[in-house]
């Protein structure tokens, strides 16, 4: 098994969380949100966000506006709905428990042992 393989199941796992979280703090377009991303050392490509960013909003968490640019097309603004804010807060809720679990059951763990004989 390839640790690159879990790992980029664990970054997948958390990155509609990130994305919403966020938004949270306001209307982004696209190269803004890969770009928090970037900063957070969560590296993804457009190709990864924008079909999520469409799932998110089928789902009624997000909504979006086009808005001109003066250095280039329109962009589109995506932002959270009032039902995506509550499930934000239900991700929190959810991240809180589980970061306290994990922390819990790795910092009693922190020697590793080999199971080879």
């Amino acid at each position: 098994m390839k640790i690159e393989n879990t790992k980029a199941q664990m970054r997948k796992g958390v990155l509609e969380f990130c994305i919403l979280s966020i938004l949270q703090n306001g209307d982004a377009y696209t190269s803004e949100i890969l770009s928090q991303l970037k900063d957070g050392k969560l590296l993804v490509v457009e190709g990864t966000v924008y079909p999520l960013l469409t799932r998110l909003k089928n789902a009624g968490l997000l909504n979006y506006r086009w808005e001109e640019s003066t250095s280039g097309p329109p962009r589109k603004y995506y932002g959270l709905t009032e039902t995506g804010i509550l499930f934000l807060k239900g991700l929190n809720n959810t991240w809180s428990d589980l970061v306290g679990a994990v922390t819990t059951i790795t910092k009693n763990n922190t020697n590793i042992k080999s199971t080879k004989k």
